[in-house]
């Protein structure tokens, strides 16, 4: 979805004005650091992009081949936005292949010196109502697409993640209340939780990398008016006790969060942003 499409979403996705209304404000918090951010050309990866380049780091961002314009354009969004003062580098990739995955993280060591931070945010779903029709081949490819390649891409960027170095996971609400029509998806993201726990509890000791997780609620992104009915829409986000969709801004400053030194201390943990709603 390019540039111009994105903002005729009525209403527009915020990626840098919170919720007072008032453009995001930048403190140097990710100042001389490089980032890994996977599935960055819309929504909250874009998002999660645009902070980070905002707080000073410089960025290799992902997407699918098919988004090539959408890529670019968000390049060009954060040329914009930080006066061309940041490195941003873009590579079209299927990261269902381990083969893939790699040839990511060897992409941006020939630019960067290191990993410092590396955003697993990509992801797919597809609904469907009753599990007996639920695609054999649906279910291997979300968990190929959704979890399988969390596992490459760690195992070949941790050699290159320095001693304060973060991974950051997107995960879901899903786990937490059991999506009916989301069943290969809602097992994924449980398994992402799963796994950052585990590779916390092996790195943040021994490595000093703090692993956790973003588990976002009901977010306006393109995705939600592109493949939901015009009631669905209409009421997006109002069961949650907020009564409203978040916005992928409202995400992507718990990913800034993560990655920076305020967070030193947290480790192995998932941050639920979805409008109040209690996970226990």
């Amino acid at each position: 979805m390019s540039y111009e499409q994105y903002h005729e979403i009525n209403p527009p996705p915020l990626d840098d004005i919170t919720s007072d209304g008032k453009p995001y404000k930048p403190a140097g918090k990710l100042e001389g650091k490089s980032a890994i951010i996977t599935g960055g050309d819309s929504g909250i990866g874009k998002a999660v992009a645009l902070l980070f380049a905002l707080e000073g780091a410089d960025l290799t961002i992902t997407h699918l081949p098919e988004e090539e314009k959408d890529g670019q354009d968000v390049v060009d969004l954060i040329y914009k936005k930080t006066k061309g003062t940041r490195v941003v580098q873009r590579i079209s990739l299927d990261l269902q292949k381990e083969d893939a995955c790699k040839q990511l993280v060897e992409f941006h060591l020939k630019k960067f010196e290191s990993v410092d931070s590396l955003v697993l945010n990509h992801g797919t779903q597809k609904a469907e109502q009753d599990i007996t029709n639920l695609d054999s081949q649906q279910w291997l490819d979300t968990f190929n697409t959704n979890i399988h390649s969390f596992f490459f891409i760690t195992k070949a960027a941790i050699p290159h993640i320095p001693s304060g170095g973060t991974i950051i996971f997107n995960a879901s609400i899903n786990p937490s209340v059991g999506h009916p029509e989301l069943v290969d998806y809602t097992a994924t993201k449980g398994a992402i939780v799963g796994y950052a726990r585990a590779i916390s509890n092996q790195l943040v000791g021994e490595k000093g990398i703090r692993v956790n997780v973003v588990a976002p609620g009901p977010i306006w992104t393109p995705l939600i008016p592109a493949t939901m009915s015009k009631e669905s829409k209409e009421t997006f986000g109002t069961t949650t006790p907020m009564g409203r969709a978040g916005q992928p801004v409202e995400v992507a400053t718990c990913f800034v969060f993560l990655a920076s030194a305020d967070s030193g201390y947290i480790s192995g943990q998932v941050i639920h942003v979805n409008g109040g709603t209690v996970i226990a």
